[in-house]
């Protein structure tokens, strides 16, 4: 039997790996060098358990490797697409990636750096959220072709006796230690809501998976993000206590913006890989708006793109900022990862049209709603549209005017606009033929003031 535990080992039994290798020594074509050196130029490794170690592992084997991921949400977001993309670095490499699926570890809840514990989730939304991230992950990591493994802990978890857990592998851990690890002494000491036993354990559960996928596949490197550290030594610990495995732990930045915008789906911000919940408009814009000061590091991180391109974008950003070339890369081949071809013609199609002076026919609600969603809107009775409305009472209704008469006032200057189309005529009536998508009409005021009305 095998366990993964989570333990905060003394640094001593680790070295730690910097992370400040040029880019342009790490060439990305599978076989011209180092995984590791690959990983470290794209800006992947913060810390690694063995460096030597591990850069001799991958020159000599295939290495099988692994990264968890927590099913707390019916989709994953770009804060996971770091570690997603690290596993499919290592794929194009030649290594073997197994893909975790934490469904036992999921219904605890790691209570690293958490202000407050997780809320439990049922079964239902388990099993679905499950579902939903491994065909995120297979999307992009490719696993379902026979080079790569998806697994779920709860298979080798839900039939361990808490009696024999104890015995195999609470006797290898200390309490001391444990409670010794930052993110555990940070809600024990600072926060009033303290850490309950249920996420207390999870630190052993998760070393636990690691002992196991050494012993069943053969896996020899699990990766994280930096706030994984001391659950992962603790794996590689545990690994080599219960099976004399030599084995390694490599993590990356938390990666967060240069403007203080994290990747987080506790506060709302999070852009996520679902298209149904971020769109691929949104998403794309939200990579066409980075600051300058990240737009290189992200182009590393979140594309498949080879470094020499990259430092010619640089280049060309360097040359001329305001010409966006490298900010346009980054939204195309950003986009093209999570949403295929389909989801760049369809973002940069939308972003020409609603950043340009062309008709806004042919754009979704959806992308509408993405590309206006801070826009004063109102939601009417479809039957006034299907009736007739004037132009006027509409620009009344969204607060684009204070009166009909300041309304006909503004349609007289030509400063308005109708889905991007100069009005004319503020005798115009509205119908269904005005509709943008299904249910949107766009009114735009002057230079820059626009209101959505939705007719449902």
């Amino acid at each position: 039997m095998i366990a993964r535990a989570t333990v905060a080992i003394t640094m001593s039994d680790t070295t730690t790996f910097s992370a400040d290798a040029p880019a342009d020594a790490a060439p990305d074509a599978a076989g011209t060098t180092n995984a590791l050196d690959v990983l470290s130029g794209r800006g992947f490794v913060q810390d690694v358990t063995d460096a030597d170690g591990l850069r001799q592992l991958f020159a000599t084997e295939t290495v099988s490797y692994y990264v968890g991921f927590d099913p707390t949400a019916s989709s994953l977001h770009i804060g996971h697409l770091v570690g997603i993309m690290a596993m499919a670095h290592l794929k194009r490499l030649g290594h073997r990636p197994i893909a975790l699926a934490g469904g036992a570890t999921g219904r605890i809840g790691d209570p690293s750096f958490r202000d407050a514990e997780r809320e439990l989730l049922d079964e239902e939304v388990l099993a679905d959220n499950l579902a939903a991230i491994r065909a995120q992950l297979d999307r992009i990591i490719g696993l379902s072709d026979g080079g790569g493994l998806l697994v779920d802990n709860f298979d080798w978890i839900k039939d361990l006796s808490a009696l024999a857990f104890l015995r195999d592998v609470g006797k290898h851990f200390s309490v001391n230690q444990m409670i010794a690890r930052d993110s555990v002494k940070t809600r024990l000491t600072e926060r009033e809501q303290g850490i309950s036993y249920t996420e207390f354990s999870y630190q052993l559960l998760q070393a636990y998976d690691f002992a196991v996928l050494y012993d069943r596949e053969g896996c020899r490197l699990q990766g994280g993000g930096s706030d994984q550290w001391g659950n992962i030594v603790a794996g590689v610990d545990l690994t080599r206590r219960l099976h004399g495995g030599e084995v390694y732990g490599l993590v990356w930045p938390l990666v967060t913006r240069s403007d203080g915008r994290k990747f987080s789906k506790s506060d709302g911000t999070a852009i996520w890989l679902d298209p149904e919940q971020t769109s691929a408009y949104a998403y794309y814009q939200w990579f066409l708006n980075v600051p300058d000061a990240d737009v290189i590091r992200f182009l590393k991180l979140f594309t498949f793109l080879p470094l020499d391109d990259i430092a010619e974008l640089e280049r060309e950003h360097d040359r001329d900022p305001s010409a966006r070339a490298a900010h346009r890369a980054l939204a195309r081949e950003a986009t093209r990862i999570v949403h295929g071809d389909d989801g760049v013609v369809s973002a940069e199609r939308a972003t020409s049209v609603l950043f340009g002076d062309q008709e806004f026919a042919g754009l979704s609600d959806e992308i509408l709603a993405d590309a206006f969603g801070e826009a004063p809107s109102v939601t009417l009775p479809r039957e006034r549209l299907d009736d007739g409305m004037g132009l006027l009472e509409l620009m009344t209704e969204l607060g684009a005017s204070k009166s009909n008469g300041e309304a006909r006032r503004l349609v007289g200057q030509g400063a308005v606009r109708l889905n991007n189309v100069v009005v004319d005529d503020p005798q115009r009536e509205l119908g269904p033929d005005d509709l943008v998508g299904q249910t949107t009409l766009v009114v735009k005021v002057g230079k820059k003031r626009y209101f959505l009305a939705r007719f449902a």
